[in-house]
């Protein structure tokens, strides 16, 4: 697997990371633990190094799998979580309120640092912006926490490039988490340009559209009602019909290249920026090969011409969030 660096922090990951949310939250039910810690661990003997958890998964349950799985690769692995997300009161179940206190940070740091059985915490993203805390009391609380040594690197999930701006200048962001792909390239207007302007890495989180460019889905497609995928706008029954144009000009461009379509949608990210590190999860074994197989394909700037210009003739159906969750991004 080939090795990338995020931003001018430097560090560095695979070309492909992991993302592992799915293992035990928000796409269905759970999967079986051990069947997880099987593919986590088959996944570092393949070459990948970055896996990405966080605090809120499960809640608690993915660090605690993600933890106990990489266990014996200590030193060699990459693990990235996140803060930001409270219990309600009385239910630790349920979590849906923001807290980005600089004490609740420090407070979230330790169950997570318990939860993964690590030292540090290698890259700490704040999950969403609070818009109840200033980003600098933010960023500063998690410089403390790097400067004590429980924290390595500091990162922006779904950040607005104005509060990245903001953040960086009080303590630098090795990288910024948010979705992009070409299903999703509202990131290409103002957040790519203020990463390279500053040095910061990029990790795109549902770089094959939470699924549906790998072709695998289609309007007859029945989802779980644990499936948060129920609830999105752009995956309702209509909207998929439409969008299915998208998929099948990225096939068409698949079968010459002869890769899949997730495989080309994975390369054409890798081929945007050295410095972008896309993370999709899976839970199967054959899904993961052939997702660490697309660093091995090379698009030409022809490539990446046809295919953008292709795309963007495409009109794309439904919001990529439901109305509540969508207020939580872009501040």
């Amino acid at each position: 697997m080939q090795k990338r660096k995020l931003g001018r922090e430097n560090l560095e990951v695979s070309a492909i990371g992991l993302g592992c949310m799915g293992m035990s939250w928000s796409y269905g039910p759970a999967k079986e633990k051990q069947d997880m810690i099987a593919l986590l661990r088959a996944s570092v003997e393949r070459g990948v190094t970055f896996f990405d958890t966080a605090e809120v998964y499960g809640p608690l349950l993915n660090e605690e799998l993600v933890g106990e799985a990489l266990a014996p690769f200590r030193g060699q692995v990459v693990i990235a979580t996140k803060f930001g997300w409270a219990p309600n009161p009385g239910d630790a179940e349920r979590w849906s309120a923001l807290n980005s206190r600089p004490e609740h940070i420090r407070q979230a740091v330790e169950g997570s640092l318990k939860r993964l059985r690590v030292d540090a915490i290698d890259l700490y993203y704040q999950h969403r912006v609070d818009p109840e805390v200033p980003i600098e009391d933010v960023a500063g609380a998690v410089g403390e926490l790097i400067r004590q040594g429980k924290v390595k690197h500091f990162g922006l999930s779904e950040a607005g490039a104005n509060t990245i701006r903001r953040a960086h200048a009080v303590q630098p962001v090795t990288a910024l988490q948010s979705e992009y792909s070409l299903f999703w390239r509202e990131p290409e207007k103002e957040i790519i340009p203020t990463l390279e302007d500053l040095g910061i890495g990029f990790v795109p989180f549902s770089p094959l559209g939470k699924g549906f460019l790998t072709g695998t889905i289609t309007a007859e497609t029945k989802f779980d009602s644990t499936d948060f995928r129920s609830t999105v706008p752009r995956f309702n029954q209509e909207n998929r019909k439409t969008n299915q144009a998208l998929v099948d000009l990225i096939s068409r461009f698949a079968e010459q290249k002869g890769a899949t379509p997730g495989q080309v949608a994975l390369a054409w990210l890798l081929a945007k920026k050295p410095w972008i590190v896309p993370i999709p999860g899976t839970t199967k074994l054959d899904r993961l090969e052939e997702n660490i197989r697309a660093a091995d394909i090379e698009l030409t700037p022809d490539d990446l011409d046809g295919l953008e210009h292709a795309s963007a003739e495409i009109p794309l159906a439904g919001a990529r969030y439901s109305e509540f969750h969508q207020k939580l991004v872009g501040r």
